[in-house]
């Protein structure tokens, strides 16, 4: 059965003029070639933003609140091939949207990708690849439960952003959001409790293991909530993380049922961009089926960390690219 869908609460939304579409359009063909240089060669451009837009998002960064979500509606898309069937196309390198999104994310924190997840890819096209519908992640048509973004990375994002480019067919797929601020509120101080404890592992994504034999590395022990008590964060992936014990193991399925309750299931359409506050709120997807006919749903995803350690940016072998886990595991 499809979920009831929930519209975003009006404060979370903005929509954008005619003329705002316009002058990001411009100012995202502008630095849609300068995705990997540094957020200080884009700095014009950002004062150069919207009015509106800067403001949303500056706000958005600094206080997500209880939603843990923002979505930007009427960004221009251009022109567009048809929807990918494999993985790294390139069918969009250098396309206006590559700035759209450096822009946003570096206006949030600074635009970053991860050197074990895609080749370190800075901007992923989420698009479902024919014979992996099963999968857990991106490249998947399957449902896709609840989970911060990369759950077991200690330099995880403190945003993700994701723009629609096509919906599926049927129109049906939401990216399904839940804030923990709202969770708690289903949960006892008991179960809080226990879930503010470090008793709780984190496999590492499919994304991050594609290609690799022997056991799935995990990380931990760490808890699934923490922070102060009137505005908590999560680090949870219905997945892929998992309880040191049974009374953790009954926890962690209370905080499932409870990001459930409390999910917005925002169907994105094209032109839509939905930033999530990813310490806030977990995602999600539900299932859709895909045709490969060129006009499958297709979203495009950034990360954005608000600030990068030094050390983390000498190790840097790629500008903006986050060094590879066996090269900082324990630093952390």
């Amino acid at each position: 059965m499809t979920p009831a869908l929930a519209a975003p609460a009006a404060q979370q939304t903005l929509s954008l003029s005619e003329a705002e579409t316009q002058k990001l359009w411009q100012l995202s063909r502008l630095a849609a070639g300068a995705s990997e240089a540094s957020a200080l060669a884009l700095s014009g451009l950002l004062l150069d933003l919207p009015k509106a837009v800067r403001t949303a998002l500056l706000e958005f960064a600094e206080g997500s609140g209880d939603s843990g979500f923002f979505l930007l509606r009427g960004v221009t898309l251009g022109e567009l091939p048809a929807t990918p069937a494999v993985h790294h196309s390139g069918a969009l390198r250098g396309h206006p949207t590559d700035g759209t999104l450096t822009l946003v994310a570096d206006l949030l924190g600074s635009l970053v990708g991860y050197q074990d997840e895609k080749d370190g890819a800075l901007i992923h096209d989420v698009h479902a690849v024919p014979g992996e519908e099963k999968r857990i992640e991106n490249s998947g048509s399957v449902a896709f439960d609840f989970h911060t973004e990369n759950v077991h990375h200690p330099l995880r994002p403190d945003y993700l952003g994701l723009l629609c480019l096509r919906q599926d067919h049927e129109g049906v797929a939401a990216t399904r959001v839940a804030s923990v601020r709202e969770a708690v509120r289903h949960l006892t101080p008991e179960q809080v409790a226990v879930l503010r404890t470090p008793q709780f592992y984190s496999s590492y994504p499919t994304s991050f293991t594609r290609g690799r034999t022997g056991p799935v590395p995990r990380s931990g022990p760490h808890p699934a909530i923490f922070g102060p008590e009137d505005r908590p964060f999560m680090r949870f992936n219905s997945h892929t993380t998992h309880a040191a014990d049974a009374e953790a193991t009954v926890a962690l399925k209370a905080l499932s049922e409870a990001l459930e309750a409390v999910c917005h299931n925002v169907v994105l359409e094209p032109g839509d961009l939905v930033v999530v506050d990813n310490h806030v709120a977990a995602h999600g997807r539900s299932a859709f089926v895909p045709r490969y006919d060129g006009r499958d749903r297709w979203l495009r995803r950034f990360y954005s960390v608000r600030s990068i350690l030094g050390w983390t940016q000498h190790m840097m072998t790629r500008q903006r690219v986050i060094p590879t886990m066996e090269d900082i595991q324990g630093v952390l």
